[in-house]
This record gives C-alpha cells, structure tokens and sequence, in this order.
C-alpha cells in the first residue's frame, strides 16, 4: 500500500529555482515538500568553474547546489530524494506519483525541472553513448588523460566544456558549424588563447566511429557544411554541447509550451495556464538560462504560490514554528 502526503507546496525539481522556491516557501510558513527528481541540483552539479553568481567571484557548480541544498533545509523545507513520474493537474488538490510508491497530494506546485542536454541524433552517437560519447564533460574528462578529444558546439557549455578537458586531454578539437562562436567573449578569448583547443569551422559531426569489440570511439567524420567534403579526426573522446531542452515530460501535454516545448507562463510571472500551477527557471526560460534567473523565478513562484493560497483561502495551518536561527520574515511587498 502506497504512502500518501499532503503539502502547501510541492517543489518539483531541484536547481537554483527549486531550491529558491524552497527558501522563500519555508519563510512563507508553508512547509513546502521539495522532491530533488533524477538529477539533484541540476545541471549545475555537471558545472565547474562558475564565475557569474553574484557574491563568488568563483565558486565550482556542485559546491554552490550543495550550499543552496543546505539554505533550504536550514529554513524548513523538507527534501526527499525521490522522482515525480506523473503529476495530475485536472483536479484539487494535485495529485503527484513518484517512482517511490509515495503519493504526494498539494494545494499549489511548483515545477523547477529544469533541462537536458540535447543529442544531435545520430545512430553512432547513440550506440557509443557510455563508450565514448558523452554530453557533461566534468563526468567523464577524467576518463580521456592524455588522449584526444572532439568537442561538438559553438555556444558557452561548449567552450567551457573544450577549456575544461584541456586539463586532461592531449589536444582537444572543437567543431562547430559556423565561424563564430555564441559563447560569451571572456569564454571565446579563453578558447582562443589555448594551446591545445583548434577550432574547426564550417563542420558538423557526421558520424563517430569505433570498435565494437570492446566498444569504444577512435574517432569522428566531420562534414564540410558548405561543400558536403569529409575530415575525419582521431578521438577517444566525444562531447556532444549543443544545448539543452526543457525536462517537460511531466507537463508537455497538459500546460500551455513553445518555443521548443517551454512552458509558458503569464507575462512578469511564474504562473502557467493551470492555477495553482507555478513555473520556474529552465523548464520555462528559453531566453536567458542562468542560474541566476532561475534563482530569481525560483522566488516569484514562491510568493506567487502564497499569495494564490491566500486568495484561495488554502493557507491555514501554516507551520508558525521558525527554525532555529531564522529572523523575522522580510515583507514580501517591501
């Protein structure tokens, strides 16, 4: 027999903009129920170096997701290490599933799913996926200590994905299919500046190749974009950084996407087309994709969850314990 709990405010997910909304719902007294999903602390935690969150002039992804983990807990939101597999919205209270058996019931939620790596598609990527092929560089660059190593992209997880596994591989060649790059200009001057990254323009990966006994990459065929000519490139390594789409697959055909499959929501707002229904960070920005934004939306669903239980007269039986050490709530308005 499956367990069943009631919450305020489930927090689906658990990057900047779930935790966020943790922090913000535990000082609202709602004694929000976060559950971390498949991927605790998000993409962040596939991060080195981070170099733009306000207040750390560097501080590396994980460390900063386990410290956001820790702020939240510390304000009385309760985690649990577990995933949401199927969530009904059509009726009230929301009803979600998790992979646990455990049935969570809640007057508001909050998606913070975030994204995934994209993959370009293709069969030899997919049959060398594990062997070879990979999408978080600081997963697996350790694996590839003095080989070489292709990097696929042209935007900023890319050039930080090449600049990282220089401090492994021999030579890294990153391949990208113009001849500019979308990442920002310290990143790209970065790139420029090392000795062992070369840049292939005008290029798109055609097909990875390698051994089937044991499995594993020597190199890839590269195409020319503009003649359809062949460059093949030796490589025990291959990281695929062409982006990320939003983790949807709980939402995709109930709430109002674009753009990919983004969820939308109000203008100035984390709410969605469902009320009692709140979106943040990357499940629902196609635009800016920072941590700091998502911590930002994190925050307004938060407020936003309050005010709509208020309005709904769903708010009672607020937890008014604080925890140890908590000052008194800030004025959401001030």
């Amino acid at each position: 027999m499956s367990d069943t709990r009631h919450t305020k405010v489930l927090i689906i997910g658990s990057g900047p903009a779930g935790y966020t909304a943790g922090v913000y719902a535990s000082r609202a007294m709602l004694s929000p129920i976060l559950v971390q999903g498949i991927e605790p602390g998000g993409q962040l935690t596939t991060t080195t170096e981070v170099e733009n969150w306000p207040g750390d002039t560097e501080v590396q992804g994980p460390d900063l997701m386990i410290r956001m983990e820790a702020h939240a807990r510390a304000m009385g939101t309760e985690i649990i290490g577990d995933i949401i597999t199927s969530l009904d919205m059509d009726s009230h209270p929301f009803v979600a599933q998790s992979d646990s058996g455990t049935v969570y019931t809640a007057d508001a939620v909050i998606l913070a799913t975030g994204a995934r790596a994209k993959w370009l598609g293709l069969p030899s990527e997919e049959k060398f996926k594990g062997f070879g092929v990979s999408a978080c560089a600081t997963c697996d660059g350790f694996f590839y200590r003095g080989q070489e190593i292709v990097v696929i992209g042209g935007g900023n997880t890319a050039v930080e994905e090449a600049l990282f596994l220089t401090n492994f591989a021999s030579k890294v060649t990153l391949i990208h299919r113009r001849d500019t790059l979308r990442a920002e200009k310290i990143l790209q001057d970065r790139l420029m500046k090392n000795p062992k990254i070369e840049t292939l323009w005008f290029h798109e990966l055609a097909e990875v190749i390698g051994a089937d006994s044991p499995l594993g990459v020597e190199g890839v065929r590269a195409r020319d974009v503009r003649t359809g000519a062949i460059t093949q490139i030796p490589a025990k390594g291959v990281f695929v950084a062409i982006g990320h789409a939003p983790a949807n697959e709980l939402v995709k055909d109930k709430l109002e996407t674009h753009m990919g499959g983004y969820v939308v929501t109000k203008p100035d707002s984390t709410a969605t087309s469902i009320p009692g229904i709140f979106a943040a960070g990357d499940l629902t920005d196609h635009k800016y994709r920072q941590a700091v934004t998502s911590a930002g939306m994190g925050c307004m669903a938060a407020l936003e969850a309050e005010r709509w239980l208020s309005e709904q007269n769903l708010d009672s039986g607020k937890d008014e314990t604080l925890p140890l050490g908590y000052g008194a709530p800030v004025d959401a308005t001030a």
